[in-house]
């Protein structure tokens, strides 16, 4: 007889651990029903996730410095800016920028120059650095669609150029002669800071055009009736003395090695700077200058 109440215990133990804890079996019973949920094909899921990868809210952003540049892009498109970093002295030259920043609730900032620094990448900042959109590169085809009814046109394609301060300095002088369109590959390297400071408000008036191959890129231009221009140092027909077309593409190399022989087979026209040769060559933004103001001078001064 003494041996029944403990054969009763073993059974009774583990009713009163049940109702112990009664949310401790919803909790398992929950989690084992999140853990069977359907499964999906992997290609489902794939196509699901995708959509998500494709957005990319910062790919086109930049930061660029130096006043000039910063005025010239609020005058021209504020609502492209983002962030406003600035020093003391130049808040108030910013007066008016800071209140549409603020009215449009977007950050400003006061910092010391050091930050400004870690900022831009550079010191040659002047007191001012802007988080803004990046503006869109065009394809050449329609660049070229837009220019079909337009009697003159200068194109100024970069063969191997890729110096932020040379494109800078060529931004800024065809802003002054009133050229449109810079040609190159990489098209975003006219947009960098050190390019746009040194185009001083010149970049917000001159579009990118990008193409993959430019000895194909010069062709379609060709196709779109303009002329094909180079440069060289010892031959060629003297700037002062050719007739420049009024439709016309002119392609510059880098300095060391100059145009490519694939891109000079193409040109029509093969155009000297006379000087006297006491130098080898001139700085590419240098050259550039020269050209499109004799340009401007046969066709639009």
């Amino acid at each position: 007889m003494s041996g029944a109440p403990s054969s009763k215990r073993p059974a009774a133990r583990p009713a009163r651990a049940k109702s112990a804890k009664p949310w401790a079996e919803k909790s398992s019973k929950n989690a084992s029903q999140k853990n069977k949920r359907p499964t999906q094909p992997a290609a489902a899921r794939t196509a699901k996730a995708a959509p998500e990868r494709a957005v990319s809210p910062r790919a086109a952003e930049q930061k660029i410095y130096g006043e000039k540049a910063c005025q010239v892009l609020f005058a021209r498109r504020p609502e492209a800016i983002i962030r406003l970093y600035l020093n003391q002295q130049q808040a108030p030259k910013c007066a008016a920028m800071m209140k549409y920043l603020a009215k449009a609730k977007k950050a400003y900032h006061l910092v010391e120059d050091a930050e400004l620094d870690k900022l831009a990448g550079s010191q040659h900042h002047g007191g001012i650095v802007m988080l803004v959109q990046q503006p869109e590169s065009l394809p050449l085809h329609r660049y070229l669609r837009q220019q079909k009814d337009a009697n003159s046109d200068l194109i100024l394609a970069m063969d191997g150029v890729s110096n932020p301060h040379n494109l800078g300095a060529i931004a800024r002088t065809c802003a002054h002669f009133g050229v449109k369109a810079i040609l190159l590959p990489e098209a975003q390297l006219l947009y960098s800071g050190a390019s746009v400071r040194t185009a001083a408000g010149g970049a917000e008036f001159v579009q990118a055009v990008h193409c993959e191959k430019l000895p194909e890129a010069l062709l379609l231009c060709r196709q779109a009736g303009y002329q094909l221009m180079s440069t060289s140092s010892h031959q060629g027909e003297s700037l002062y003395q050719a007739t420049l077309p009024a439709k016309a593409v002119m392609v510059f190399g880098e300095e060391m090695f100059g145009v490519s022989k694939a891109v000079a087979q193409k040109a029509d026209t093969l155009l000297r700077i006379p000087g006297t040769d006491q130098v080898e060559s001139l700085n590419v933004s240098v050259a550039a200058a020269l050209i499109i103001g004799e340009w401007y001078r046969q066709h639009a001064g």
